[in-house]
């Protein structure tokens, strides 16, 4: 029986509990000071900027078209450990893994202008003078005589204010033929005296896509002493008009000998220049403070959602900049009048809905779509309905689409799981079979040479022979990311889809296509090579290739074979059954996250055994919770009886989050990671992506409450408690939703929507709870039968 193994983990328990003081986990919740005072004081949006965590820490309100933030020579943008800044850009893209974005650096000076490239006339900084929070970051410059630089932000707008010192000769330089992408060409117009007016078009992220354009209109507090532009090194005073498809600029100088502040609006569309001007003269009114304000009161009502009590305030540091950061994006594509540019290029309107855009799928699917369905189910609606007009407008379905392009960046069909979840959350009503038609079309074919979606690009084969074929050295039909390079993940990802494609069939009665999907949710099966007893590519002839020893596998993208084993989140009692039944899989796993030293060390476990470097995806052949492929991982333990083994690898990989630059566990990826720990801080997590079942683990605070949207979550809240859980008490006893026992170690939506709170009770030993027989997640879109057991629908 699961339960017998207590006495064995006593000692290594109460080590563990040692081990763990000290750090963001330990303090228990009776000693902590209760939470006081604006959530967001405890956010630090320097978190995640150094050691190529490639988050930013510049302005922007949530979900905003606008991300006003410093670059300084980092390819994503911000780096800590620089020291000058190239200019403060209008577009980032928070935890990309390659440039992207920074169109339009803006930077203050003084002098002659006698360079054009931002790389030689960047100004020197350093983080005794630098300073942010939700919606705001300032900075004092040390080069051009001292420049204080503000930046505040609304949804499509960047607010500038610049100090500059008593100077006729103050400068602020539009960088347009520079950003974190290819520049392809740009043009700049001074309008008038006060406002200049740019197109950028740029193009490239990770590799070449199709190009896309954004357009730029900034409006000055007060009029230029004079101006001019400059194309390559040659700058041209009085130069109103410029297009050119290299280093490209323009220019505004003013006296500031009386008046020493300078304050800028700059207005974003990726429409037209029509449309920055409307976005300008709806968002560019009243002063820079009054917008600062502004700013944040709308973080600190999306922070204020989640209220958290107990914890270190070092824990809930950590934890509300995690949630500052999954409000990030996506990011509003649309215009104030909801025109927006489609992908096939063309306008069109936004009716009754907001238009978003920036989709990291193969991150987000994970674990932000569903955080965001909880929590902002409004905008997660809009987000659906936005993905489902890429479909409409371009053919196809996204894979990683940005701004108004596919880049085709990651692997496998994320696009399925993500409009799935939203169906299972609620947030599809009156577009259900619309979803279904656009689904369905991506899980049965392969976009047409024309098209610059790959979609399911192994489909063909996987369709006839139940697995995509790892065809190493292929040829490339289009720019990005092939499936057929990552053969073994993308079948075990078509079939993660699969299931989940087959259980909205089911809901909505195609009973017939339910089947076949359910059928081929099963395919994992065949790429699992009994001999080594580990999932392997199998070759286009369908023989296993590669390296047999699963730590060294191919096939498989950005991770390896140990690593993809537990991505059968759909029929986990059947994956277990193929490598040997639970006692087998125990092993595994225990041998997966290092278990035994864990429970010895677990910050060191995580530090030093779990990761091998900064953001290193692909030296770990063993739990890596740095990368995607591993989240779920942890929460595989609830499938083989040991609930307790989920807490205590989860609340050490919790360790790997700190409010300090360093404190983000990989690339952030628009807010994926930042989401695993909200949902695992508050002891709630998506174990299955793609549908409507939350696990369960130990919450780190005493008490969490979710201020939940009425029209979706009728009740309007759900609490979590957790009295007295801390690292040495941080095993569940029991669990009762409402009052009621509650054995299984997950939650339904329903049960969410219904209920209003989840107790914990917390001990100092595993206990017996959540080891039944139908205590785990029931496996999902794999049968025929109508509806899985223990699901409410």
């Amino acid at each position: 029986m699961p339960w017998l193994s207590r006495t064995r983990l006593r000692a290594a328990g109460a080590v563990l509990a040692a081990a763990l003081v000290g750090g963001a986990l330990a303090a228990p919740a009776a000693q902590a000071e209760p939470p006081g005072g604006p959530l967001t004081d405890l956010v630090n949006p320097f978190i995640g900027s150094r050691n190529d965590g490639n988050t930013y820490p510049g302005a922007a309100v949530p979900f905003g078209m606008v991300q006003l933030s410093p670059d300084t020579g980092h390819t994503t943008g911000y780096g800590y450990d620089d020291d000058h800044i190239r200019g403060f850009s209008s577009v980032h893209i928070s935890g990309v893994g390659c440039g992207l974005g920074g169109d339009l650096p803006v930077l203050p000076t003084t002098g002659d202008i006698t360079e054009t490239d931002y790389a030689k006339y960047a100004a020197g900084y350093g983080h005794d003078d630098e300073s942010a929070r939700p919606g705001y970051y300032r900075v004092g410059l040390t080069s051009y005589g001292g420049i204080t630089a503000e930046l505040t932000a609304t949804a499509r707008t960047g607010r500038q204010r610049y100090t500059f010192p008593a100077t006729d000769k103050a400068n602020v330089l539009l960088n347009t033929g520079q950003s974190l992408h290819r520049t392809v060409s740009t043009r700049v117009e001074v309008l008038d005296s006060r406002t200049i007016r740019t197109a950028i078009t740029g193009r490239g992220f990770c590799q070449d896509t199709k190009p896309y354009t954004v357009y730029t209109i900034t409006r000055f507090d007060r009029p230029f002493a004079s101006y001019g532009t400059w194309d390559g090194d040659k700058v041209t005073a009085g130069s109103r008009d410029s297009t050119a498809t290299g280093r490209h600029g323009a220019y505004a100088r003013f006296d500031t000998r009386t008046d020493r502040t300078v304050e800028a609006t700059t207005a974003l569309s990726y429409v037209d220049a029509a449309g920055a001007a409307r976005n300008l003269r709806a968002e560019g009114g009243g002063s820079f403070d009054r917008a600062k304000a502004a700013a944040d009161a709308a973080w600190e009502h999306r922070l204020g959602l989640v209220r958290a009590r107990g914890g270190a305030k070092s824990l809930r540091r950590t934890f509300y900049s995690s949630l500052y950061r999954s409000f990030l994006a996506p990011n509003i594509g649309s215009d104030v009048d909801g025109r927006y540019t489609g992908w096939d290029q063309r306008t069109h309107h936004a009716q009754g809905f907001t238009y978003y855009q920036n989709w990291s799928l193969w991150d987000t699917y994970r674990t932000q779509a569903q955080l965001l369905a909880l929590l902002a189910p409004q905008e997660s609606r809009d987000m659906a309905l936005s993905v489902l007009r890429i479909d409409k407008e371009s053919g196809w379905l996204p894979k990683w689409g940005y701004g108004t392009v596919e880049t085709n960046i990651m692997t496998g069909d994320p696009v399925t799981p993500f409009l799935t979840n939203a169906y299972q959350q609620g947030l599809l009503r009156g577009h259900e079979e619309e979803a279904y038609a656009a689904l369905k079309k991506n899980a049965d074919g392969v976009p047409p040479a024309d098209s610059p979606a790959l979609g399911r690009e192994a489909n063909a084969p996987y369709l006839k022979d139940g697995f995509a074929p790892y065809l190493k050295g292929r040829p490339h039909t289009k720019p990005g990311d092939s499936d057929f390079d990552h053969g073994a993940s993308a079948t075990l990802e078509y079939a993660l889809s699969d299931a989940m494609l087959a259980q909205m069939a089911r809901d909505l009665g195609h009973g017939g296509d339910a089947d076949r999907y359910a059928a081929r949710a099963r395919n994992y099966r065949n790429i699992f090579d009994g001999s080594t007893g580990f999932f392997r590519a199998r070759d286009g002839k369908g023989a296993f290739t590669g390296p047999a020893d699963p730590a060294k596998s191919e096939g498989f993208h950005e991770g390896t074979s140990w690593q993809y084993q537990w991505l059968v989140p759909q029929d986990l009692p059947g994956m277990l059954q193929l490598i040997g039944g639970k006692d087998r899989a125990e092993e595994r796993l225990d041998a997966f996250f290092a278990y035994h030293q864990l429970l010895q060390d677990p910050e060191k476990t995580a530090r030093e055994v779990w990761v091998n470097g900064p953001y290193d995806y692909y030296n770990a052949d063993k739990y890596n919770p740095q990368n995607e492929p591993d989240l779920i991982a942890p929460y595989t333990y609830l499938s083989t009886g040991h609930p307790w083994k989920t807490t205590d690898v989860v609340h050490a990989a919790l360790t790997l989050f700190t409010d300090a630059p360093t404190g983000m566990t990989g690339n952030d990826d628009l807010g994926t990671m930042s989401a695993w720990m909200v949902l695992s801080s508050i002891g709630v997590f998506p174990v299955q992506p793609g549908t409507d079942t939350w696990g369960l683990s130990t919450p780190v605070f005493d008490r969490v409450d979710l201020t939940l949207d009425r029209r979706y979550y009728p009740a309007g809240h759900f609490t979590v408690t957790a009295p007295g859980t801390s690292a040495a008490h941080r095993y569940v006893q029991s669990v009762r939703l409402d009052g009621a026992p509650h054995d299984r170690t997950y939650l339904t939506t329903d049960e969410l929507r219904s209920g209003r709170e989840l107790a914990f009770t917390v001990g100092t030993e595993p206990s017996g709870w959540g080891t039944g027989d139908h205590a785990a997640p029931p496996p999902v879109g794999t049968s025929s039968t109508q509806q899985q057991p223990g699901r409410r629908r």
